[in-house]
């Protein structure tokens, strides 16, 4: 798929995996419609040529809906990526009694139920685009974690999100084949966004230490680069692409 000339939603745009995605796919001739909270877009610093930022949360269906519609309304919609999500941190039983129900249910509904919203709605606005030769007729990336594979203490609730999230991928991908539409997942392992920010200088390195190879926090810019690769990939279809440096996480 060519990215040049089309539209693209990147959820979760206004920072960190999100904002580096949709500079990267702008950069290369999409036009982009970045979603986020009004929160987040009020506090995001200059916005690249090309990229738009829209508020929307991604768990309600209008504001997705009507976001959704603007961009198919600027160019063939082709692309989707869901960046949007949270990771507090949290264990079933602690010394201050069990882990916050609400808690449980919020990370769900951001990054797993946001995720099938986004999907669901651009899937429908994908499908109405004309098809290549080939029959394709756009790409859905959703983004997991090897949180999903193997989480530390404390990430009950992240890693249930984002299991959920590559657990969907091959049905997703089956469910939109008749439409011409991929499904691809990345699982990064530590990056280096703002929600990094909070730990000292020690705790980054000791972070990446324990990288396989190389030993470093991957940037976003390799997550965004990941995207384009996948787009530019036709063959690439149903799978969840770890991209953590060959990192097997320890439970703590």
């Amino acid at each position: 798929m060519d990215i040049d000339g089309i539209a693209a939603v990147v959820t979760g745009a206004a920072s960190g995996l999100g904002a580096a995605t949709a500079a990267h796919l702008a950069a290369r001739g999409a036009t982009v419609f970045g979603l986020d909270l009004e929160t987040s877009i009020a506090a995001a610093g200059p916005v690249p040529d090309g990229v738009t930022l829209l508020p929307a949360d991604v768990t309600q269906e209008e504001p997705v809906r009507a976001a959704v519609a603007t961009a198919a309304g600027a160019a063939p919609l082709r692309l989707a990526v869901n960046c949007a999500g949270i990771a507090p941190s949290a264990r079933i039983l602690s010394r201050r009694g069990p882990h916050d129900l609400e808690l449980f249910h919020t990370v769900l509904k951001v990054n797993l139920l946001g995720t099938f919203n986004v999907m669901r709605l651009a899937s429908e606005e994908i499908a109405k685009t004309e098809p290549d030769t080939h029959g394709q007729r756009g790409l859905i990336v959703d983004t997991a974690s090897i949180a999903a594979f193997e989480a530390q203490v404390g990430q009950v609730a992240y890693a249930a999100s984002k299991a959920g999230v590559a657990g969907m991928t091959v049905t997703a991908a089956r469910d939109l084949a008749q439409y011409g539409i991929r499904v691809v997942t990345i699982a990064p392992g530590i990056v280096d966004t703002p929600m990094m920010s909070g730990f000292s200088d020690d705790v980054r390195a000791g972070l990446a230490a324990s990288v396989t190879f190389p030993q470093r926090l991957a940037g976003p810019d390799e997550y965004a680069r990941l995207v384009g690769m996948v787009a530019e990939h036709d063959y690439l279809n149903g799978e969840t692409i770890r991209m953590d440096g060959a990192l097997r996480m320890t439970a703590r």
